[in-house]
């Protein structure tokens, strides 16, 4: 039976609230610690389903040997959704049932690789730079569109970069992860290199646009929802 993943009970519920954690977190975000090496070691991906009619958000955590991309672990965790919708502070909808996902894990993370932002976010402290100021761990964000900001497309072959602009500052890259298919968004969470999360997500995109651990953790989250849903959670 599925167990509902508990909110802290100091969560956020206002945007003035929210926007005052980000404002109190994002000063301990480090971006100048080069992250592991690509290749190596454990990386994790981070993904949620809703059913809005429920107000339901299943998270998952899939872990993989970054060298062969194998699955070692994996947990999921089901929540109700803990703040509303509101562009720019969708962490705060998603990181308490995340964590409770993390919990579960038999094994450490390592890297952490969410479906969303870190520095590419208008506060600069999206999903990813949130999640690795929590956990401590370095995390990456991989997303599917350029959020607000500007961005020429890359050159076909696959690896070109471009940068993800906000006026002059780079707060991302849009990455071509397979030749001639729309590139992904990369940007750095915590405790790596904007360099270094281009690197993980070519490492992690071997067969498809988006890397591998974000593909298993978006089948692994949307299964959980419908098993909980057919609980009647």
């Amino acid at each position: 039976m599925t167990t509902i993943a508990p909110v802290p009970e100091d969560w956020p519920t206002t945007e003035a609230e929210a926007r005052a954690v980000q404002d109190a977190l994002r000063g301990r975000v480090i971006l100048s610690e080069p992250g592991p090496p690509p290749g190596t070691g454990h990386v994790t991906g981070l993904d949620v389903a809703y059913d809005d009619e429920r107000d339901l958000v299943a998270a998952a955590a899939v872990v993989l040997d970054a060298a062969t991309l194998e699955t070692v672990a994996q947990s999921t965790a089901v929540g109700r959704v803990s703040f509303p919708y509101v562009p720019g502070l969708l962490a705060f909808r998603e990181i308490p049932t995340l964590l409770t996902a993390l919990s579960r894990l038999p094994c450490p993370p390592g890297l952490l690789v969410c479906d969303g932002y870190g520095l590419a976010h208008p506060r600069r402290f999206g999903l990813a730079s949130h999640l690795g100021v929590l956990t401590g761990l370095p995390a990456m964000g991989v997303a599917k569109n350029p959020f607000t900001f500007t961005c020429l497309a890359p050159a076909a072959p696959r690896g070109s970069t471009a940068p993800l602009l906000d006026g002059p500052e780079e707060v991302g890259r849009a990455l071509r992860t397979r030749e001639g298919v729309k590139p992904v968004y990369v940007s750095a969470g915590h405790r790596v290199t904007l360099a270094g999360a281009v690197a993980h997500t070519l490492a992690l995109t071997p067969e498809y646009r988006l890397p591998e651990t974000t593909r298993r953790a978006d089948a692994l989250c949307r299964r959980a929802l419908r098993e909980a849903v057919g609980e009647g959670v």
